[in-house]
């Protein structure tokens, strides 16, 4: 056993017992952290706009502040931008998180001094939770991997500007820096191809015991080893046993990344949004993510049929069900208030507050008025795999056809495929089939003869990295849309068809 791996146990014990405190009494700690925000930023320009310094309960919150995106906030961002302070949060933020926006352009994201530890110490403790849990710590005394965009920060105004994965980088703990790969210099390399062979450079020859990643590009960086190397994962890292993910549903890629490592291993997922931490996996034994409820975040959930309504339901955290689907909307000590990030989620526990990440808000098939979304598209797949087990897959999107060429409307499956099905039609069924049990209003317009069932469009290797690649997109913390409402994805995708 090494030093890390040794004091990293006491470490975790006193963890969990803070976790198990917020966690069992999250309604109480809720509370505390909204008037916490509230008190805190009521001397702001957005405070006083609002009458934050009269605000006394979530009720009175809520009339006060309306529910935001970013285009709505931008103003206020703008002025921050501008040099000015005291807009959102008192101050001026540490750093600005750059995302790119499907609808805003750039999005610039701010993150304050306040607002960085729960950036940081909820990566440490998902890690703590899986040592304390299961009393392996292990992964910790050899190499740690972090596929993550580049560390360079620009400047805006005054303030440091980058992508969190980026900003994250520099807040490593000294303790993991002598394990840390890849280089700096490495990181900063802003060509995801070129990165990815610099890092296989830097790595393959080392003891490597924990990597992280969104799932394709973790995929993509182990078939180059493979191909590198002709070995199997487990072969060359035979001391690698954690995998931590976040950004994608696992579930889809699974059962491919374990056949290509050549074994099972334990993974730890992760929410992490660069409007803050939102929850980690505590567990390996129950379903779900733990939510950050003390972490600087006050929490609202719209129920997902009523987002787009014009005075949604807003409830907090002690007004959820199990099994509804919310949009998370988050008000929080980086000046973000009644701010959507634009995820859905379903609450799977509420003796500690549990969620499973159901889709995007925005992200859905409806031109029938199926609302068919994320989580039920990738449940499909997995059950579909269940029944025709040779499937490997790498990637897939869904879109619907409303105007085919020929035949009737129907939704379509462009899939990349690492092993076809020996019966594509056979496997198309089983897995419209599987979709019209996950989807009552999808099985009435099939049934009803509005639809036909859906179609596989099967694609060529590395469409989605060709895709991608064409966006400017590729590697780093981006990913595919699991699905869209109109056939712009499809329509490039197309290019690429087997």
């Amino acid at each position: 056993m090494g030093i890390r791996s040794l004091l990293a146990k006491p470490f975790a014990a006193y963890i969990d017992r803070q976790t198990k405190e917020w966690s069992l009494n999250a309604v109480r700690y809720q509370q505390h952290v909204f008037q916490s925000l509230v008190a805190g930023a009521k001397s702001t320009q957005f405070g006083r706009d609002h009458g934050f310094a009269d605000i006394k309960t979530y009720d009175e919150f809520k009339k006060q502040v309306p529910i935001r995106d970013y285009e709505v906030l931008k103003p206020y961002i703008e002025r921050v931008l501008h040099g000015e302070e005291n807009i959102l949060w008192p101050g001026k933020p540490a750093y600005f998180a750059k995302t790119s926006g499907t609808t805003s352009g750039t999005k610039y994201i701010p993150i304050t001094k306040e607002s960085v530890p729960n950036h940081i110490n909820s990566a440490r403790n998902a890690l703590l939770s899986y040592v304390h849990e299961t009393g392996n710590g292990s992964f910790l005394d050899g190499g740690l991997i972090f596929l993550s965009g580049s560390p360079e920060l620009n400047e805006k105004a005054g303030i440091k500007t980058g992508r969190l994965s980026g900003i994250v980088n520099h807040h490593v703990p000294q303790y993991l820096r002598s394990n840390q790969k890849p280089t700096y210099a490495t990181n900063c390399i802003e060509d995801w191809e070129t990165k990815l062979d610099r890092i296989i450079e830097e790595t393959v020859n080392e003891n490597m015991t924990l990597i992280s990643g969104i799932p394709p590009w973790a995929q993509m960086y182990f078939d180059r080893i493979v191909a590198k190397t002709g070995k199997k994962i487990k072969d060359v890292f035979p001391n690698f046993s954690m995998f931590v993910y976040g950004g994608v549903n696992f579930e889809p890629y699974r059962a491919k990344l374990f056949d290509t490592i050549g074994k099972k291993i334990d993974s730890i997922e992760t929410y992490p949004a660069s409007e803050g931490f939102i929850a980690y996996q505590d567990s390996q034994r129950h379903e779900g993510l733990l939510m950050l409820l003390n972490s600087g975040i006050f929490f609202e959930f719209v129920p997902a049929e009523e987002y787009f309504n014009e005075k949604p339901t807003r409830l907090s955290i002690g007004e959820v069900e199990l099994g509804k689907n919310y949009a998370l909307v988050i008000n929080n000590n980086a000046g973000l208030w009644g701010y959507s990030i634009g995820d859905t989620v379903k609450f799977v526990s509420k003796d500690p507050y549990r969620v499973v990440v159901s889709g995007r808000i925005k992200h859905f098939i409806s031109a029938f008025g199926e609302h068919v979304i994320g989580e039920e598209v990738e449940k499909a797949m997995k059950f579909a795999m269940q029944k025709f087990p040779e499937v490997g897959l790498v990637e897939f999107t869904v879109a619907p056809y409303v105007s085919p060429p020929e035949g009737m409307p129907h939704h379509e499956w462009l899939i990349e495929f690492a092993q076809p099905p020996h019966n594509m039609q056979a496997f198309a069924v089983e897995l419209d089939e599987q979709l019209r049990k996950l989807n009552v209003y999808y099985d009435d317009l099939i049934t009803g003869n509005i639809l036909t069932k859906l179609k596989i469009t099967s694609l060529q290797k590395n469409a989605f990295i060709e895709y991608m690649k064409s966006l400017g997109k590729l590697g780093g913390q981006n990913k595919v849309p699991r699905l869209s409402n109109d056939r712009k994805i499809a329509e490039e995708l197309s290019r690429f068809v087997a």
